[in-house]
């Protein structure tokens, strides 16, 4: 078990990158004409989070010597994509949850209805965001495949395929590769994203790209498996929201057991750091945010 002290400097550039994230998120936010919209997307992207996604995108360009700056906008553009996905997972046709990030479900708040709107509204303007540029940012045609990668971690051999088939599952006993294909996509899509916008938005190489990919993969694997153990050990306020709403589903506790998936878990991080080697230590925060996704189980 780590001490008290091991992350105290990882925790202090985390809950800056926090702010910042969350600052440019405010800035990126744009008014409408759709009130009773607009307050569920301010209730659901402002409720309390980690942004641990768009900070993965910070750290990434950080190390790759990027300008974080000129990274921002896109990490607010992951985090807008990610709630939407929250609110849709949420919906009573899906997993039916009536908390997240330790409040009422966007659809208990305000409606179903309205729940699917915010959703669509914040896809749209993470797309918006990509499309308009901004100041230090990649040009147009680098833009354009940062929103290519975007939409494909959303897509139908993305999240969409994860949830699919996890819906498809539900009461059902599946392997482990299935199990496998599901969370690489419904969690791991977007952490490989996140790691491949920042580099992509620090005009990384492509060789860089991979590698930072393939270390966020791993990495979303193993939060993945840390969720599932928080669902079948932990509490609500652990969590954040409703736990043991994984009970008729295979998860990677059922699968393999406590110790068993704290076993993958750490291989899975090994796994992640390995995909660093090349950067040698000035990829040392990535590491070290790995270890802390498992070893806090956060």
């Amino acid at each position: 078990m780590a001490s008290a002290t091991e992350f105290e400097d990882l925790e202090r550039t985390l809950e800056d990158r926090r702010q910042r994230v969350e600052a440019a998120l405010r800035r990126h936010s744009r008014p409408g004409r759709a009130p009773a919209v607009e307050a569920a997307v301010e209730t659901s992207l402002f409720a309390p989070a980690k942004r641990l996604r768009p900070i993965l995108a910070l750290l990434v360009a950080e190390v790759l010597k990027g300008d974080p700056d000129a990274v921002l906008p896109a990490g607010c553009a992951i985090e807008m994509v990610h709630t939407a996905s929250l609110i849709l997972d949420d919906l009573p046709s899906m997993d039916d949850a009536k908390t997240r990030r330790g409040r009422p479900t966007c659809h208990v708040a305000h409606g179903e209805a309205t729940a699917i709107l915010a959703a669509f509204a914040l896809m749209n303007r993470a797309f918006e965001i990509l499309a308009e540029g901004w100041d230090g940012g990649p040009d147009a045609a680098g833009r354009g495949e940062i929103a290519r990668e975007l939409a494909r971690a959303i897509g139908t051999d993305g999240m969409i395929a994860g949830q699919s088939v996890d819906l498809l599952m539900t009461d059902r006993a599946i392997d482990f590769p299935t199990l496998e294909f599901i969370h690489s996509r419904k969690t791991g899509a977007l952490f490989m994203a996140s790691a491949a916008l920042g580099a992509m938005a620090a005009r990384a190489r492509p060789a860089e790209v991979a590698a930072v990919v393939a270390y966020a993969k791993n990495l979303g694997l193993a939060f993945q498996i840390v969720d599932d153990l928080i669902d079948a050990t932990g509490g609500a306020a652990e969590a954040g929201k409703d736990v043991g709403k994984d009970l008729k589903k295979t998860t990677f506790v059922s699968f393999s057991g406590v110790q068993g998936a704290q076993a993958l878990a750490r291989e899975l991080i090994a796994a992640s750091e390995a995909a660093l080697a090349a950067f040698g230590p000035r990829a040392e925060p990535l590491r070290e945010l790995a270890r802390y996704v498992v070893t806090r189980r956060r």
